[in-house]
């Protein structure tokens, strides 16, 4: 059985409901501006992505309803630790077939000046081809928009690449940018030369959640995901 087949049906089985395969060669440089040379020499990162409920991501314009903030909070903590976990057997898998393999938490901050992690969960499912960078930084799907957390497993397994990034159905799309509660996004669409901050200021995103002295222990927001047309039934 080959390596990216076991692999893809462990994931699908695990409850997965994205898979891709990148190649990261032409983004090594990116890579280490924004990690380090640690997570830059693998060649290759499979990308996976678990879907939120939609139940949770609709209620999300009455965020201010404390039952309604728990909720998402909860979904978006127990996604993330159902990825986890699910990378860590599969990378098991890939070390048993003598090739190395390097989990990245789903959610795991690296640097707090740049708010970021060590590895883009994003960069690497544009890559596969799952989806492409809306103009709310977030990695939006055809299936379910922006309604996904991601993971990502690096290694050096000879595996077959899925797909290329696709191209952005944002085009004159702005309800990401204009529901925005403290206007974190420019309106400006992605483009793979230009920093982070000329779309998306991560700080007010910071302040707003976390600096709030309303509802501070279950301050949410979210609403750039609940808004995208891309996500909607």
């Amino acid at each position: 059985m080959q390596l990216e087949y076991k692999i893809r049906i462990m994931a699908e089985h695990e409850g997965a409901d994205f898979f891709g395969i990148a190649d990261l060669s032409s983004v090594k440089d990116t890579i280490i501006e924004q990690g380090s040379s640690f997570v830059a020499d693998y060649p290759k990162a499979i990308s996976i992505g678990i879907r939120l409920p939609d139940a949770i991501v609709d209620a999300l314009p009455d965020r201010d309803n404390p039952a309604v903030a728990v909720n998402y909070r909860h979904a978006y903590d127990i996604t993330n630790l159902r990825l986890d976990l699910l990378t860590s057997k599969l990378a098991s898998i890939i070390q048993q077939e003598g090739y190395k393999a390097l989990s990245i938490p789903a959610s795991e901050r690296y640097d707090n000046e740049r708010i970021c992690a060590v590895f883009s969960h994003k960069l690497a499912a544009n890559l596969a081809g799952l989806g492409w960078i809306g103009k709310s930084c977030l990695l939006v799907t055809p299936e379910a928009g922006p309604r996904v957390r991601w993971a990502t497993i690096l290694t050096d397994a000879p595996l077959k690449v899925t797909g290329e990034p696709l191209e952005s159905k944002c085009v004159e799309c702005n309800e990401c940018v204009e529901i925005c509660p403290v206007n974190a996004f420019t309106g400006k669409s992605f483009r793979e030369n230009e920093p982070r901050e000329v779309r998306y200021d991560a700080k007010k995103c910071e302040e707003y959640l976390y600096n709030s002295e309303d509802h501070a222990d279950w301050n949410v927001c979210g609403l750039c995901i609940y808004i995208c047309p891309h996500g909607k039934k």
